[in-house]
């Protein structure tokens, strides 16, 4: 058995060499998303039932009611679920092996890269940097968050190779770079040759998919216009014992996509209701039950609403309890994005509030989002 260590510090070097520590001692690794206020990362820590939480200091508390892993197992990372309750995605060292090989295998890489971490290392996307580096012998750079001005030196003195969202691709001159993988949300319609676009998700593992063409081993198929995926990158199961993944390997993304005559996957956007803006996960029953919590809100359905710079933004359309006040001031915006913040990482925060009379149903009372306008 393994068990869970969860790590509460930021990206940096004592990030990874705990790390390797823990993987060393066979057991798996949790990484707590730094800006989670104390009330979202209690909820994570319960969910995911840690033996053992590491902080920034290198200090050790047990946590109760842990619960072990299998052996073999090496990471757990946290995603919402459809009620923004946090999942964990239980990586293997055989699957994040796969992956790492795979993307090597594609780019070329070798011990001569130096790879730049600047995405949060609580998502698998700036998880797997440090896993490839590892697994090629590359160097390796962490910066605990994205600071356009930091990237920039890095590139110009050390880093090849970085992997990005396109909010900060945006803010920063991708030619530095030798190869820069790109993530998230939609790429802007004109890239560099140096970058290259990612698609996967933390099932996984990250990008299994390099501009379009799948990595070596990954398989691809279209059901009801659904993507399908199987490879060795896969998880094992949630951490709840529950899998997304078939009995003959084939994981459904919940995204929709098609095979271009070239043979290329295009992706379309997911089935859900999931937002995703500047590539974090945002849900908008979790939004609307933090804001309900505000005495002034006496109705609310948030929606993302497609942006040029975010992919998406999180908009709410709020009734108020005071039917006098037809529109947000900048202060209530104010209020109620912080009132967000209080329990619910930053992103999750509206961008956008809009007053409305009434929330617009169907006959079968579902919020009709057609009638709600656009924003």
């Amino acid at each position: 058995m393994a068990r869970l260590i969860a790590l509460d510090m930021p990206a940096g070097s004592l990030f990874v060499e705990t790390v390797q520590r823990v993987w060393d001692s066979g057991d798996a690794v949790l990484p707590i998303d730094q800006r989670l206020p104390p009330a979202a990362q209690k909820l994570l820590l319960d969910a995911m039932a840690p033996t053992q939480v590491i902080d920034s200091h290198g200090s050790e508390s047990h946590y109760a009611n842990s619960r072990d892993l299998e052996a073999g197992d090496a990471l757990v990372i946290a995603t919402s679920g459809s009620t923004g309750i946090p999942k964990g995605v239980i990586h293997t060292h055989t699957s994040l092996t796969a992956a790492a090989h795979a993307s090597a295998a594609r780019l070329q890489l070798n011990a001569t890269n130096h790879w730049l971490v600047c995405i949060p290392v609580s998502h698998i996307g700036g998880f797997s940097v440090i896993t490839r580096a590892l697994h090629t012998g590359a160097s390796l750079t962490l910066h605990a968050s994205f600071e356009p001005m930091a990237v920039t030196h890095a590139a110009s003195t050390t880093a090849t190779h970085t992997s990005l969202v396109a909010t900060a691709l945006s803010r920063i001159d991708a030619s530095l770079f030798a190869t820069i993988l790109l993530g998230g949300s939609s790429a802007p319609t004109h890239l560099p040759s140096n970058v290259v676009t990612t698609y996967g998700t933390t099932e996984t593992g990250g990008g299994v998919v390099y501009n379009g063409q799948p990595l070596d081993g990954v398989e691809i198929k279209i059901v009801d216009d659904e993507i399908y995926l199987r490879c060795a990158m896969l998880m094992r199961s949630y951490r709840d014992g529950t899998s997304s993944v078939s009995d003959d390997g084939w994981y459904a993304t919940g995204d929709l996509g098609s095979l271009n005559s070239d043979g290329l996957l295009d992706v379309f956007g997911r089935r859900t209701d999931m937002i995703i803006t500047g590539a974090e996960n945002v849900w908008p029953a979790a939004v609307e039950s933090a804001l309900l919590t505000h005495p002034a809100m006496s109705q609310v359905v948030v929606r993302g609403v497609t942006d040029a710079q975010w992919g998406q933004r999180v908009v709410a359309y709020v009734v108020l309890h005071d039917k006098g006040v037809l529109y947000a001031s900048e202060s209530l915006r104010t209020e109620l994005r912080e009132h967000v913040k209080q329990t619910l990482p930053a992103f999750c925060a509206p961008q956008q509030i809009i007053v409305v009379n009434e929330i617009p149903r169907t006959s079968l009372g579902k919020v009709d989002i057609q009638a709600l306008g656009s924003a």
